[in-house]
């Protein structure tokens, strides 16, 4: 829906105008695709349409890798999604592994947390808290007996 100013939210978000087409965004910067660039908008599209081999190849670490997101900000976004999923005990330890690997801090972690809270709900954050505090060497019961 646009505001009533006539500006559409891409517009206001700083995003050019739709393509009338994927791929048509002539000048946008985007992913490498065998040597040409794969736009937002054609990304997008096979998200949409579930190409089984666009969305295969994230879990080998090739086409569907973030491209404009940096290490450290693209582990910090997989360990909000884990707490919005209820990821187990060893996701929590990988994820924090790669995060710190990254140049994430401890805090920058627990920050995740703190703010995914409005988007996941108290109770999941609280149930997320004691995995991630593992992960991250933190001994919850130690600190609990004080």
């Amino acid at each position: 829906m646009e505001p009533s100013t006539g500006t559409s939210a891409r517009q206001v978000a700083g995003y050019p105008p739709a393509p009338e087409r994927p791929g048509e965004a002539a000048g946008l910067a985007g992913s490498r695709k065998g040597g040409s660039v794969m736009d937002y908008a054609e990304r997008l599209r096979r998200l949409v349409i579930n190409d089984a081999c666009f969305a295969g190849a994230g879990t080998s670490g090739t086409e569907a890798e973030s491209r404009d997101l940096d290490p450290k900000t693209l582990a910090l976004v997989r360990l909000a999604a884990l707490v919005a999923v209820g990821g187990a005990v060893p996701s929590y330890g990988a994820q924090a592994d790669a995060a710190v690997s990254a140049g994430a801090t401890a805090a920058e972690i627990v920050d995740v947390l703190v703010g995914v809270i409005p988007v996941v709900g108290l109770p999941a954050v609280v149930a997320t808290a004691p995995k991630l505090a593992l992960a991250l060497g933190y001994d919850t019961a130690a600190a609990l007996e004080l």
